[in-house]
């Protein structure tokens, strides 16, 4: 979770897979114990998260997407699967104030063996403003287990203003509504990681470090993203050439290094993530992609 605008996503990974014994029982008493979605939610934040930018950042020409887009993904550990994800496009426009908005949802969901030990299936979403590639409202559907969030943010990027509602179980009754004050444009988790593809990557230097603004659980954040160069990798798309970036995770037990997430984005006119890795003490979790929709080029 994030604590007073730090970056500790990540420390959801506390569970550690690779410690489950081969007795059957006692894999089933451990992995009673893991909250899945914590897991999964860390790999899906970690690709939206590296794309926040900052404000300073020139408004961008998106050239890289457009409606109908579907990314779709596995998550795994080692052998194991653990997790489906999909990122998609909305294939009509939602309109607000006159002009036509992207509704992109990103969908994840447990399956296989790993549904034995809690379901997850989650869906965060945002709609985004083509002109400005900012949030306009961005929400959050979670259900892990037991639990139930519904969560809707109106972001008024003018006025520099949030309004977060909160939604009973079912999703039909509002809760609580609370506003905070913003101190610049922001991203969501969902807006970052497209607004990244807007951008010309072609022009940034090995070693160079972006500055990251986002609001995310009624906090504005900052983080650091390095970019780390090009990559050649194989993917279930086939051969792809990739830009990598890392973003800066704070000192913990749980992974090696400093900058043990990457995310390695296509070097290409579509610029969409096909792999994302984060290193543990022993072995990593990984996203990869394995089918696409509705590219905007071929």
């Amino acid at each position: 979770m994030f604590e007073k605008g730090k970056f500790v996503i990540f420390v959801t990974f506390w569970h550690p897979f690779f410690l489950i014994p081969k007795d059957k029982s006692k894999i089933r008493q451990v992995l009673s114990k893991i909250t899945m979605y914590r897991i999964i939610s860390a790999l899906f934040l970690s690709v939206f998260f590296v794309s926040f930018n900052s404000s300073a950042q020139e408004t961008a020409k998106n050239t890289a997407f457009t409606f109908g887009e579907e990314l779709n993904f596995e998550v795994s550990y080692g052998w194991l699967d653990l997790a489906e994800a999909k990122l998609q496009i909305g294939r009509r426009p939602q309109n607000h104030d006159g002009i036509p908005h992207y509704k992109i949802d990103v969908f994840g969901k447990t399956k296989g063996a790993a549904t034995l030990f809690g379901r997850v299936n989650n869906n965060w979403g945002a709609i985004i403003n083509p002109q400005t590639m900012l949030p306009l409202q961005s929400y959050r559907h979670i259900e892990e287990g037991k639990y139930r969030k519904h969560e809707l943010v109106y972001l008024d990027q003018k006025n520099k203003k949030a309004r977060v509602e909160l939604y009973d179980r079912e999703n039909r009754n509002l809760k609580e509504a609370r506003e905070y004050d913003l101190k610049s444009e922001v991203q969501d988790l969902v807006s970052g990681f497209y607004y990244l593809r807007s951008l010309n990557l072609s022009n940034l230097k090995p070693g160079e470090i972006i500055t990251i603004k986002g609001f995310f659980d009624n906090e504005t954040y900052n983080i650091k993203l390095i970019y780390e160069g090009t990559e050649r990798i194989e993917t279930q798309l086939g051969a792809k050439d990739t830009y990598i970036f890392s973003p800066e995770i704070p000192p913990n037990k749980l992974f090696r290094g400093t900058y043990p997430v990457k995310v390695w984005v296509t070097k290409d006119q579509n610029k969409i993530p096909v792999k994302i890795k984060a290193n543990l003490f022993l072995g990593s979790l990984n996203l990869d992609i394995v089918s696409t929709k509705g590219l905007r080029n071929n």
